[in-house]
């Protein structure tokens, strides 16, 4: 299969310094968000595993082999103990991802019928249908913020309208509030995550007081546990969960596509000469650029981990992102490779936590890739723009002001 030729693979020499990598990483770091294929590139090379001195101090585990130990072995690296470094200001836990096996599996058994793949396929004509509505209201124009205008409506509208039956009018204020709790340092994290408990408090007492839809909620807030009924903590932490994941990582996800798009316009060209590579690349743009970027969790007991002496009680940053780029894992791992025959990428995570919602973000993905590609040609960053990223356990474009060649809208302007 013939590939577009990749741009330049970065240069370490663009990485923040080879001190900063050994001693002092912080995940937190807005330089971080900017140059971190780079950096993650000199960490892997440096220390697969490596102790920061911030936040308290924490192993930063960048190789691929040896994040997938850590993903897997939940008995030694527990994730009950909280996900972001340092710890999220959570008013209640997010279930399943904030408990171990055997209670992660009660919570995970809960919403995993409901995200299968014949259970999202269903939603994808009107999905479709919702692409198409977004890319409308702005085709004529030949330009968007594509993060405001497309790649944050997007999901969080699909998950809102066909996965749990929220009100549309609620949207906004719930993926803001997703959006800030995300980064553990912003100012707004408590208050949002606040927020988000009342608003998810609400929404489940009325959908409990209500007829059954037969969806996801329904099966929370009506679910047994252990023999005994669901708690009030348990279901708004599941249906956190679901919100957190179902909102901010897919927009993320977009965003970047659309960004190595406007890098590299030989990887659309690709595409829409060959559309039906896209449910293939975007899992390999997933692997390159991975908005869910890392995770956080506490060691159990002490253990060797890369060669180092990881001691119980030790808090240890698993970085997607970097184990991505993995060398000894992905051949041309800086490359777009839509042939590519071994793509264990980490994107979705790994182990018992990996993400319930996988089927539906690779639909989602797909079909935004296809509606995209479709309807918008040339597309180009805008002149003068400059992109900044969100930092935190998630990456995503903060804004994405982007061009391309106008279009006719599908249906009449109203």
């Amino acid at each position: 299969m013939e590939k577009p030729t990749p741009p330049p693979t970065p240069s370490t020499a663009m990485a923040l310094s080879d001190e900063w990598c050994s001693r002092h990483f912080d995940h937190l770091s807005p330089e971080l968000a900017a140059t971190m294929p780079a950096t993650m590139a000199r960490m892997r090379e440096l220390h697969p595993v490596a102790r920061s001195e911030e936040h308290g101090g924490f192993w930063v585990v960048s190789g691929y082999e040896e994040a997938l130990t850590v993903a897997q072995d939940w008995e030694v690296y527990s994730s009950a103990h909280g996900l972001g470094i340092p710890r999220a200001p959570l008013v209640v836990r997010n279930l399943p991802v904030q408990a171990d096996p055997p209670e992660q599996r009660i919570f995970k058994r809960l919403i995993n019928p409901f995200f299968t793949p014949a259970a999202v396929a269903p939603w994808e004509a009107a999905t479709r249908a919702l692409a198409d509505r977004l890319i409308d209201a702005f085709i004529e124009t030949g330009r968007c913020e594509f993060m405001n205008e497309f790649a944050r409506p997007f999901p969080s509208l699909a998950f809102f309208q066909l996965a749990i039956n929220a009100p549309e009018t609620d949207l906004e204020k719930v993926a803001y509030m997703a959006s800030k709790s995300s980064t553990p340092d912003d100012p707004e994290a408590r208050e949002c995550w606040q927020g988000l408990y009342a608003w998810i408090r609400d929404f489940t007492r009325a959908r409990k007081a209500a007829p059954p839809l037969g969806d996801v909620v329904d099966a929370v807030v009506h679910a047994e546990v252990d023999g005994r009924p669901i708690t009030e903590e348990e279901v708004i932490g599941t249906v956190q969960l679901l919100i957190l994941g179902g909102l901010e990582t897919t927009a993320g996800a977009l965003g970047l596509m659309l960004d190595r798009f406007c890098a590299d316009p030989s990887i659309p060209a690709l595409l829409r000469e060959r559309p039906g590579l896209i449910p293939i690349a975007s899992l390999e743009l997933l692997r390159l650029d991975p908005s869910f970027v890392a995770v956080g969790r506490t060691a159990m007991r002490d253990a060797e981990l890369g060669g180092c002496p990881v001691k119980a009680g030790d808090r240890v940053l698993i970085h997607w992102a970097s184990a991505n780029r993995d060398p000894g894992e992905f051949s041309e791992a800086d490359s777009f490779d839509p042939g590519r025959e071994r793509n264990r990428h980490l994107s979705f995570g790994a182990g018992p936590h990996r993400c319930a919602g996988s089927n539906l973000a690779r639909m989602n993905l797909k079909v935004a890739l296809e509606r995209v590609l479709d309807r918008m040609q040339n597309i180009r960053l805008a002149e003068g723009a400059t992109v900044k990223y969100h930092r935190g356990l998630t990456r995503s474009p903060d804004t994405l002001p982007i061009t391309f060649t106008p279009g006719p809208r599908l249906t009449p302007a109203v």
